[in-house]
């Protein structure tokens, strides 16, 4: 008996199945871009993503597997806490209407649906990117019509957290983190007693740069840059998500490039990269506020540095001499919300954690 977790990504699809908390099969499946390229939207490319999950399956075990339950990645929805929650009615229709955004992490909840009916057992989504837990006094910023976002990558996140809180001894319930997700995107969130009460979201340009956005830039030029012509809002916005930070100043994304090019002497490259891991270092202080509460101190347990970019060396060691005197620095290269995904689902069926019900927002 086991359980199917599915991972769409923006050129991937991520499969694998579980038993008993490990993997016995798993595939992730390269999307050429020539591939989705005539689909007009995300929620075009279902049949064909689905299709490539029968025969993962097929050459997983075909009509011999049993399954369990099925755990899709969450997408955008409205803000929800953070856990495991069944793939309802109204879930699948603001999903597939992509009501809150558009991103192949839809397809997760979507897919979950469609095997869970088909092998008639439990769909869940869990721990999806909009897993809001935020304290009221972080939303607040200088302007009333504009408020801070819970975006993340809170199944990473939280999973991380829980890997070290394990290695220190303590529940992750009972302990507070500092957890820095290092991918294309970056991440930074206050988890404190279970709950993450503050994030730097760097969908909305918050935090540090990255290898692909600008992060949080001085307001005052960049308004005046689009006032004065030098750039389009379209160019701008481009330039925030997908063509600022590392590829802005170095032209490339890749942190093993700069490196090799700082021991060729590159003084440039060598400057950025400084100025890359101080950004985050920095952004990662910022977050100790949030984990005082009432009269104690933060007492910090660990800070945590995660995702793909956690490989470098260079990089962990560079933020590590920075922030060492906060707390414990953990290095916890690349991701595991492949094991999160099913964790959550066993707990469900266990009965060791609740499932939650997602209920259709009025306001969009």
């Amino acid at each position: 008996m086991s359980i199917l977790v599915i991972n769409p990504g923006s050129t991937s699809t991520k499969l694998a199945l579980f038993e008993n908390g490990q993997s016995v099969a798993a595939q992730e499946i390269q999307h050429r871009k020539s591939e989705l390229a005539d689909f007009a939207r995300v929620t075009d490319q279902f049949d064909f993503r689905v299709q490539a999950t029968r025969d993962f399956l097929k050459t997983a075990g075909g009509d011999e597997i049993q399954l369990r339950a099925v755990a899709g990645r969450g997408g955008l929805l409205h803000p929800v806490k953070g856990g495991v929650y069944e793939v309802c009615d109204d879930m699948a229709d603001d999903l597939r209407n992509a009501r809150y955004g558009e991103h192949p992490c839809n397809l997760g909840g979507l897919m979950a649906r469609a095997f869970g009916r088909e092998y008639d057992v439990p769909a869940y989504v869990v721990d999806p990117v909009v897993t809001d837990e935020m304290m009221d006094k972080a939303r607040l910023t200088g302007l009333p019509a504009i408020r801070r976002r819970s975006l993340f990558h809170a199944l990473n996140q939280r999973g991380m957290a829980r890997i070290v809180a394990d290695k220190l001894g303590i529940a992750y319930e009972n302990g507070n983190f500092i957890v820095c997700h290092m991918g294309g995107g970056i991440s930074i969130g206050a988890h404190r007693q279970g709950k993450v009460v503050d994030v730097l979201n760097g969908l909305d340009g918050e935090g540090p740069f990255t290898p692909e956005r600008t992060g949080s830039l001085p307001l005052i030029p960049v308004l005046h840059m689009v006032r004065d012509g030098e750039v389009s809002f379209d160019k701008m916005e481009q330039a925030v998500l997908r063509r600022g930070g590392l590829f802005a100043h170095l032209g490339t994304n890749d942190p093993r490039e700069i490196v090799a090019r700082i021991e060729e002497g590159d003084e440039s490259a060598q400057l950025v990269f400084k100025a890359f891991a101080y950004a985050v270092a920095r952004s990662v202080c910022s977050m100790v506020p949030a984990l005082v509460h009432g009269d104690d101190g933060p007492d910090l347990a660990a800070v945590i540095l995660t995702g793909g970019l956690a490989r470098s060396e260079p990089l962990t060691a560079e933020i590590g001499r920075q922030i060492s005197h906060l707390a414990p620095v953990y290095v916890e290269p690349g991701e595991i919300e492949m094991v999160s995904l099913a964790l959550g689902a066993e707990k469900a069926l266990e009965g060791e954690e609740r499932v939650q019900s997602y209920v259709r927002d009025a306001v969009a």
